[in-house]
């Protein structure tokens, strides 16, 4: 017979888990580049930009629409490779924590 309880409980428990999982996103990181790595992107778990750096070389007032490109590329770059990891530490996060019920899933939670 189903126990709503212990449905109730285990909720519970991954919603916790959940939680912890999201709050150790931030210790997640993730690096693109661009421009033959002329220009790193560092960014987090969440999408936060966390460290920028760029070739001196670039550093020119006529380079800086390229400058631009680069940069915006190599952030993107990063945002992608991080969602791939947070989706990654979230699954294990839950893993087996609730059944695996179709169109469920959690990590749209993050």
């Amino acid at each position: 017979m189903f126990d709503m309880m212990k449905m109730m409980g285990k909720l519970k428990e991954v919603q916790e888990n959940v939680k912890k999982a999201q709050e150790g996103l931030k210790d997640i990181t993730a690096t693109g580049e661009s421009g033959a790595g002329m220009v790193t992107a560092t960014v987090n778990g969440n999408k936060e930009v966390i460290d920028l750096e760029i070739d001196e070389s670039l550093i020119t007032k006529e380079d800086s629409d390229m400058m631009k490109d680069l940069i915006i590329a190599a952030i993107n770059k990063a945002i992608s490779e991080a969602d791939v990891k947070s989706k990654e530490h979230m699954k294990k996060a839950t893993e087996g924590m609730i059944p695996n019920i179709p169109g469920f899933d959690l990590n749209n939670m993050v």
